[in-house]
């Protein structure tokens, strides 16, 4: 045998053995190309979920936000409705002392006594 039919020999034996590794290489890549496929899903359909999620967000917090306005809104109404009962209570209580005190004099006259401080003699020395 000649050299280079030896090292012809050598290379075929070396690729005969490498034929094993390459398929095995083919499977993973197969395998590997499945995978990214359907992560490639998986990732679509959480990209997907997570658009709607923001969306309801979204949604949901201009709701909240118009729901605040709206109860301030009311509050703010309330709030106006019974200063202005406050003032027609303490109207009407005035009106009902100065009636007590108009038709009962007896009793107003004391109340004044009562409420003016009475004079007392100044003595300089």
């Amino acid at each position: 045998m000649e050299r280079s039919e030896v090292k012809v020999a050598l290379m075929e034996q070396k690729v005969e053995d490498l034929k094993p590794v390459l398929l095995k290489i083919e499977a993973a890549i197969e395998k590997i190309s499945e995978v990214n496929s359907s992560m490639s899903r998986i990732i679509a359909i959480h990209e997907e979920r997570i658009t709607k999620q923001e969306e309801i967000d979204t949604l949901l917090f201009t709701k909240i936000d118009k729901l605040r306005d709206k109860m301030d809104t009311d509050n703010d109404r309330v709030l106006s409705r019974l200063h202005q009962v406050e003032k027609k209570v303490w109207t009407a209580m005035g009106i009902l002392t100065a009636l007590y005190m108009l038709f009962n004099v007896e009793n107003s006259n004391m109340l004044i006594k009562l409420f003016t401080p009475s004079a007392q003699e100044v003595i300089i020395e």
